[in-house]
């Protein structure tokens, strides 16, 4: 896996989606052990969980995918306060959960 990529401001400093998505990400990974790229600009930081799996965030809260509407032909989508990242890595950790027994990965042991 690559390292984490964070774009910042002219100034340097990281956004707070980009510091909130940080703070997401180390949940994930060291309460979890679930590795994500992290990619942030324009204000906006996406945290990349998993084919499937893409987390928002734009510093008041974090948003992803949960499914699809049929009838309305449009997505489903979960959203959890920023300011709460470890229990939004928790949400996000069991979708991951999900999604991976619907699609085992091949040649997973």
């Amino acid at each position: 896996m690559q390292d984490q990529i964070i774009a910042v401001p002219g100034n340097g400093k990281k956004t707070q989606a980009a510091l909130s998505a940080d703070l997401l990400s180390r949940t994930l990974r060291i309460e979890y052990g679930i590795q994500a790229d992290l990619h942030a600009g324009y204000d906006l930081a996406l945290v990349s969980v998993l084919v499937g799996l893409a987390v928002w965030c734009d510093g008041d809260r974090f948003w992803w995918r949960t499914g699809w509407d049929a009838e309305r032909k449009r997505a489903i989508y979960a959203w959890h306060p920023a300011i709460e990242p470890e229990r939004a890595a928790r949400r996000i950790a069991f979708r991951y959960a999900d999604l991976h027994a619907e699609r085992p990965l091949e040649g997973r042991p």
